[in-house]
């Protein structure tokens, strides 16, 4: 992906900090980056020092601080990375539909009949079906009537301005609570901080939010590490919670405890998914063919060992839409990327474009709302939508920022 989305999978230095009388130390690290490097078939980690480490992170706290290992790894935008992965379906032949609820799978001799229905007519389909992969996440378990093998968990991210808590390395740290680590990294012109590890208990078909319980959690980290920065809950411009669908193990372990390994398992011929992480998303593709039937154990035994290009399709996206490192664009050329995205990425809803097309609705104050009056005319006219529909779409969408990615109650309260 580096090599082929230089544009949407970008290398990124690291920096995991190391303090007197913590584990793991200078060494253990040593250790464990080898191997890194050596299984990523790069050598790209080394030591700086105390004070050079000072001098490369202003502010950092110097309280029995020893170094920092700086090694390597990547960056991206997973939304954007998932959609360049929808425009090379569709590239291919491949047919996609989103708003499109799967309400019940039957197996009928050698095929599949799913009944599904549309979530915005309301208007019910039965599609047929060789073969069928229930990659559904979280609901995952849900679909093949088995909530109890997927342990919903929770994480969630604070975002600031640049100015507010600047760096240009991910920093890798121990959280001093628990020693879970804890990321405070660049991304869109932000710098973000995370993540949590919790249970998620509330209903799946609500938008996930980051409690006051987490965000305490966090600017825990962010005043050990930046004791002089003095950031506030005034200073977060957004909040970002999603549910990872990792696999129950049944061992009564801490959430940050369980495995991330995928699971593959079938129910009632179909190939069910879930688990696993973004970095393998190809190898767990690949085994989710497999189980399905649509590839034998020797074609997969090829593809795993593979070096041809994961993209094979040369696609033109607007300038900098989904680059990690850099920050979106400003007037014409933000313009000119939001009509793009309205003509080209199936937006239904507004907060379809703002929080998962383009960022601003996490990397712009009140979830961007000075912005709607400059992209009005482009949503309704690419999208068809009428004066009632927009007022409409930017209640919608301001009460999910609000609810969803905002302080939390506690906090705004405060």
């Amino acid at each position: 992906m580096l090599r082929e989305l230089p544009d949407l999978v970008t290398r990124q230095p690291y920096a995991f900090l190391v303090r007197q009388g913590e584990f793991p130390g200078r060494w253990p690290m040593k250790a464990v980056l080898w191997l890194y490097d050596l299984l990523a078939g790069i050598s790209d980690h080394r030591w700086i020092g105390r004070s050079q480490l000072l001098q490369r992170i202003p502010g950092l706290s110097p309280d029995r601080l020893r170094g920092a290992m700086i090694y390597t790894d990547a960056l991206t935008d997973d939304a954007r990375l998932v959609l360049r992965i929808l425009h090379e379906a569709a590239a291919e032949g491949g047919l996609t539909a989103n708003y499109m609820r799967v309400e019940s799978v039957q197996r009928q001799g050698d095929r599949f009949s799913l009944a599904v229905r549309d979530g915005i007519s309301g208007r019910q389909a039965a599609l047929q079906a060789a073969a069928t992969i229930n990659a559904a996440g979280a609901w995952a378990g849900a679909v093949s009537s088995e909530a109890k093998r997927i342990r919903p968990l929770r994480g969630s991210h604070l975002f600031f301005r640049r100015r507010r808590l600047p760096t240009d390395d991910c920093i890798a740290a121990t959280h001093p609570r628990d020693k879970r680590p804890v990321f405070i990294f660049p991304w869109l012109g932000m710098t973000v901080v995370g993540t949590t590890d919790l249970d998620h208990a509330e209903p799946l078909s609500e938008e996930p939010r980051c409690t006051q319980e987490e965000m305490d959690y966090l600017f825990e980290l962010i005043h050990t590490l930046f004791p002089g920065a003095a950031v506030t809950p005034a200073d977060v411009v957004s909040t970002m919670a999603g549910v990872r669908p990792v696999i129950a193990s049944g061992k009564g372990l801490k959430p940050s405890q369980e495995s991330r390994e995928h699971s593959i398992w079938h129910h009632e011929g179909m190939a069910c998914v879930a688990g696993g992480k973004l970095t393998t998303f190809r190898l767990i593709a690949l085994d989710a063919l497999r189980a399905a039937g649509l590839t034998c154990e020797a074609e997969h035994k090829i593809a795993r060992r593979s070096t041809a290009p994961l993209f094979r399709h040369k696609l033109a996206f607007p300038h900098r839409l989904g680059h990690p490192a850099l920050p979106l664009p400003k007037g014409e050329a933000l313009l000119e990327t939001v009509e793009w995205v309205v003509e080209n990425e199936m937006v239904v809803h507004l907060d379809d474009l703002l929080l998962r097309r383009v960022r601003l609705g996490n990397t712009q104050p009140a979830g961007a709302k000075d912005v709607l009056p400059q992209i009005r005319s482009l949503c309704q006219s690419g999208l068809g939508w009428n004066d009632a529909r927009w007022e409409a779409e930017t209640e919608r969408y301001l009460r999910i920022v609000a609810e969803s990615y905002g302080l939390p109650a506690e906090a705004g309260a405060s």
